[in-house]
């Protein structure tokens, strides 16, 4: 190659040059072709071998209903398919407003599109805002149970929206939707919704109001009912679905000028909840909870027809609200209640009333158990060798762990764990614990039945879910009656630990059992059976109670007080016969000072001590 006179090198000649950008195009159109094209080959094989179930088949599955019954297997009560209410609405019984307001916010072009609209998916995917998913591909969602955020699982939805708008007019395919979404509240279809938050039925008299509060619930049941998150909520929820339906043309003009949000009309959950009373509410869901935690939620007892025997007693479970109904009658109106009784042979919940003042299940709301805690703290005084009869230390003021108490001077003047019990003075348990130690105090209660944690929240712990501080001395931290009764039934069984539950046995439709609880009795207290025996008897014995009806029963009473006053917020009666063991908690909403009808500070001796024993000898 020739070099130039000014020593710059020769241009390559153009055949090379040209030869080099059509390897670069060819490659670049090979990157291209496979970028398009094994999506779309994924796609055509996905679309050959996955199938898709009819929608009317979809619905026959879901139309099923739960129920519970008690020990006896008499009826509790239903769990009206699926969640609470499901009655079916053929596609021309949902009122047009209804329709339209639904499309309009969720899928504006569903009536056009081939299962899903390219450019939402693609913006969900790309930005990750815009949603992604129609009514169609909500439906896939909804009748197959899969929900993974997985890249497979999205690919198998637009797969089958593709294919079952194929074979399905739309009509059928809103048909199905419409019918299968949950609107909150437990409803599912738009009859139900109409229902539970208008109280009224479905028809074509449905308001624009009505229709874009309806289909603003979709997204997210839970989170959008104003008796939920409150009406501001509700109300700028409902705005976003009415400027889509004026958006898209569907509502105009004067209408959309006399639109306004429905609050007014909206009814609460207690006016509409399915006939259930609030005690019947409260088993309902503290079955249903348990029931996820054995592995068997909502959707599987519905899809599977199965019906769910319960341990509740139908007398005992009369009884219970018999008893707290007519000893609060006359009380001050912010005392609130709840009872919880167990064998003590087995665990099983013979009686669960979380009272009827509103959706707060106050059998399973934890609160302060105050000086009803201190057994737990005498089994770990017996577990370290401290005798119940011996001197026992018992100071007007004392300090544990940097904190000072102060009581007034109850105890007898040879004070003795046994009559600092029956005396109901606390520096001698203040002073126990501090000798034990609050880990050992922790331990005895745990081992007597207090669970680790609760929702995910740990027992006995500061609000930091680790340190044990010198609240564990006074029942400072909260307990459910349910576990204060399970931790009781312990004593009542001889040291013998269950833990309390509320399921029995699941049966199919033909009666056979599908499951069955399982707990056998173990040792609490220490793996010796006659140890265990000893100090379950030795606790008994300081608790001591006569019944009405002359029987022999073991009672403790107690309170926890309110701040620093010398008033209480909350009282207790918690004790056992050995066939049943019973905890009963009143107080209030919030943390106050209670005093009863006759201006009398609220002690666990009146009002649940009168409640627990009419009700033991009710049961």
């Amino acid at each position: 190659m020739e070099i130039p006179n000014d020593g710059a090198p020769a241009a390559v000649p153009g055949p090379i040059r040209h030869g080099r950008w059509r390897r670069i195009r060819r490659i670049c159109w090979y990157l291209a072709g496979a970028f398009l094209g094994l999506p779309l080959i994924a796609f055509w094989v996905a679309y050959l071998l996955l199938d898709v179930r009819s929608p009317q088949d979809v619905l026959a599955s879901l139309d099923k209903t739960v129920t519970l019954r008690y020990a006896d297997g008499t009826e509790l009560l239903r769990i009206v398919p699926p969640d609470g209410d499901r009655r079916f609405v053929p596609y021309d019984k949902v009122p047009q407003k209804l329709r339209d307001a639904i499309i309009a916010t969720e899928d504006p072009t569903f009536w056009d599109n081939s299962g899903f609209d390219p450019s939402a998916v693609g913006r969900a995917l790309f930005t990750g805002v815009g949603g992604g998913s129609g009514i169609t591909q909500q439906y896939i969602k909804k009748s197959t149970g899969d929900d993974d955020a997985t890249i497979g699982r999205k690919l198998q939805e637009l797969v089958l929206a593709t294919k079952v708008t194929q074979q399905q007019d739309k009509e059928r395919i809103f048909e199905s939707y419409a019918n299968i979404i949950s609107f909150g509240r437990g409803t599912f279809g738009p009859a139900a919704a109409m229902n539970a938050f208008f109280d009224r039925p479905l028809d074509d008299g449905m308001t624009w109001s009505e229709a874009a509060f309806l289909a603003g619930m979709i997204q997210s049941p839970s989170v959008h009912d104003p008796a939920v998150s409150g009406d501001e909520h509700a109300a700028d929820r409902w705005a976003y679905v009415r400027d889509k339906l004026v958006e898209r043309g569907y509502v105009k003009g004067s209408e959309a000028a006399a639109m306004a949000y429905p609050g007014a009309e909206i009814r609460p959950p207690a006016e509409t909840r399915a006939s259930l009373s609030y005690r019947e509410y409260h088993v309902k869901q503290q079955v249903l909870a348990e029931l996820e935690r054995d592995g068997f939620p909502l959707s599987r007892l519905q899809q599977g027809n199965l019906t769910v025997q319960t341990t509740l007693d139908r007398g005992a479970q009369a009884a219970a609200g018999a008893s707290l109904k007519q000893r609060l009658k006359g009380e001050p109106k912010e005392f609130r209640g709840g009872l919880v009784a167990v064998d003590p042979a087995n665990g099983a919940v013979r009686a669960y009333d979380g009272g009827s003042n509103g959706v707060r299940d106050y059998a399973g709301t934890a609160r302060p158990a105050g000086s009803a805690f201190y057994p737990f703290t005498l089994v770990g005084g017996l577990r370290a060798g401290i005798s119940p009869d011996g001197p026992a230390a018992s100071p007007e003021k004392i300090n544990f762990l940097g904190e000072d108490f102060s009581y007034p001077q109850r105890c007898p003047q040879l004070c003795t764990l046994r009559t600092a019990m029956s005396s109901a003075a606390d520096t001698p348990f203040i002073a126990l614990a501090k000798q034990l130690g609050p880990d050992t105090v922790s331990a005895a209660a745990r081992d007597a039945g207090i669970p680790e944690s609760v929702d995910g929240t740990r027992t006995l712990r500061e609000k930091d879910g680790y340190l044990i501080g010198s609240g564990i001395a006074v029942g400072r931290y909260p307990l459910r009656p349910l576990d204060m009764a399970g931790a009781y039934a312990t004593f009542a069984a001889g040291g013998q630990r269950t833990a309390p539950h509320l399921v029995d046995k699941i049966l199919d439709e033909d009666g056979d059992v599908v499951w069955q609880h399982d707990d056998r009795p173990a040792p609490a207290f220490s793996p010796d059976e006659g140890t265990s025996r000893r100090i379950a008897d030795q606790v008994g014995s300081t608790l001591s109670a006569g019944l009405p009806d002359g029987r022999r029963g073991a009672l403790r009473t107690g309170e926890f007080q309110h701040g620093n006053s010398a008033d209480n917020q909350d009282a207790w009666a918690v004790g056992y016969t050995p066939q049943l063991a019973t905890a009963v908690w009143i107080g209030s909403d919030d943390e106050r000072r209670l005093l009863d009808a006759k201006g009398k500070k609220l002690t666990g001796a009146t009002v649940p001590a009168d409640i627990w024993r009419t009700f033991m000898s009710r049961s």
